[in-house]
């Protein structure tokens, strides 16, 4: 009987549910169950409604046992940074906030008066992105105080997944650190910067490792899917199951986790937590194994996400790297900027940016998309400058995995402007990591680098020079 393990990825735009199993020594891969996921308004705020998503979990979960092939493992990974609240009844207190969600402007300067931007940074080794934990737990201190005074518990979203689906509370190593509340040496929540900014430390359930078994179904979960399956954690944090599937085993290699973020890094054994680092905006996300993900968060793929849901006529995104790839403009904007994080319209956010910045100004569909993808790689290339100086290491080549390893405009152009030989794919990068820690778990995969050669001879990876 075939042995299958279920990972539900969910991203910022869409989830799903890939079933994988080893078959002579290769890994293969089914997509059973897909559904999206955007932020709902509710009350002025963007949030998340985690009881559809939830609700799309189990239908995915019914899918697995309409086709016959049940699951005897499964991990859930999300999304970093965002988490809810609970209280004494294990009930969401007020909204699940969404990281683009504005209420979190202006709570920088709130921690700052507790702890400068140097001293968090040497603690945590985090990168300053506004919608960090640290930040929006500031925000429910500031402006929502009873639901700090009433919580219980505070879980990221993939561990409240888990936990409704198998009555146990754990808090995944890799996603919490994203938070800025991990310390980068003890890999343990920071109580003391905790006390200091004035949350609640009894909140913040005890750390646990990728690996770890959590337990298997509710006998209601049971019911209501037709099955039991044991609950694994994965590296619940999408990049740093990504990561697991980079196909090299090797340190001289740089990363691209390409999706609607770009997480653009390296492996490091220690965290860098230096002020040269902190000025770089280069953080120290944790990984697998204590490993960490040195990296670039890069506004990625949500740029032309959010420009092909404005264009008038519906287009592919491999038409729409086609058409791209024959227009000659040459004007980049800044991907790192604020502009791009949530604005009204994006189309507008770009052409005003090369506008104010005395650049041509894009006009059609391709040219628009063309400056995004353009200006994608070319802070890539930037990137790989900044990495190479701060780790004072030439690195060969560049893995890029996830949905934008498919992108075969922006592989070329990544390859131009960063003079590295790059290797594209898995495209499915995060669902293969997630059961790679599944796997390695359970004794059916024996390491990492088993587990990497596993994705070397299972998946279709293309060359760009």
């Amino acid at each position: 009987m075939s042995k299958y393990y279920l990972a539900v990825d969910i991203g910022a735009s869409s989830g799903r549910h890939m079933l994988g199993q080893l078959v002579d020594g290769k890994m293969k891969l089914e997509e059973v169950y897909r559904f999206s996921n955007e932020f709902i308004n509710k009350d002025g705020h963007l949030c998340w409604d985690v009881k559809r998503l939830f609700g799309e979990i189990i239908n995915g979960l019914k899918a697995c046992k309409a086709m016959g092939k049940i699951p005897s493992h499964m991990g859930i990974d999300t999304w970093g940074v965002d988490y809810v609240l609970l209280d004494e009844d294990d009930k969401i207190l007020g909204n699940s906030y969404g990281y683009r969600d504005s209420r979190t402007n202006g709570m920088d300067a709130k921690v700052y008066e507790h702890i400068s931007p140097a001293d968090l940074y040497a603690r945590t080794g985090i990168q300053k992105m506004i919608f960090n934990t640290v930040y929006q737990m500031m925000a429910v201190k500031e402006q929502t105080p009873s639901d700090m005074e009433q919580a219980q518990s505070m879980l990221m979203i993939p561990d409240y997944f888990h936990f409704l689906l198998t009555g146990v509370k754990k808090m995944e190593y890799t996603n919490a650190t994203t938070g800025q509340l991990i310390n980068a040496k003890s890999c343990e929540w920071d109580m003391e910067l905790i006390e200091t900014l004035g949350y609640k430390r009894d909140l913040f359930v005890p750390v646990s490792m990728p690996g770890e078994k959590i337990g298997n179904f509710t006998n209601e979960i049971q019911e209501q899917v037709g099955f039991n399956c044991q609950v694994i954690l994965p590296p619940t944090h999408d990049t740093a199951s990504a990561v697991l599937a980079v196909p090299a085993n090797s340190d001289n290699v740089i990363y691209i986790s390409s999706g609607t973020w770009s997480l653009m890094g390296v492996e490091r054994a220690k965290a860098d937590c230096s002020q040269v680092s902190m000025e770089a905006n280069f953080t120290n996300e944790g990984g697998y194994d204590h490993r960490f993900r040195y990296l670039k968060n890069i506004m990625g793929l949500w740029m032309i996400q959010s420009v092909k849901k404005e264009f008038e006529r519906e287009v592919s995104f491999a038409e729409l790297c086609e058409k791209a790839s024959k227009e000659q403009i040459a004007s980049i904007v800044d991907c790192n900027s604020d502009t791009f994080l949530a604005p009204v319209s994006m189309v507008k956010a770009v052409q005003d940016f090369c506008a104010n910045s005395n650049q041509q100004v894009p006009k059609s569909d391709s040219e628009i998309a063309a400056v995004i993808y353009n200006s994608l790689a070319k802070c890539y290339g930037d990137t790989v400058v900044e990495i190479e100086k701060i780790t004072g290491q030439n690195y060969e080549a560049i893995h890029v995995v996830g949905g934008g390893s498919n992108a075969t405009y922006l592989n070329e152009l990544t390859a131009k402007y960063t003079g590295k030989t790059v290797f594209a794919g898995p495209s499915e990068a995060t669902a293969i990591g997630n059961m790679i820690t599944q796997m390695i778990s359970t004794g059916d995969i024996s390491n990492l680098v088993e587990a990497r050669n596993v994705v070397m001879n299972s998946f279709e990876i293309k060359t760009f020079n």
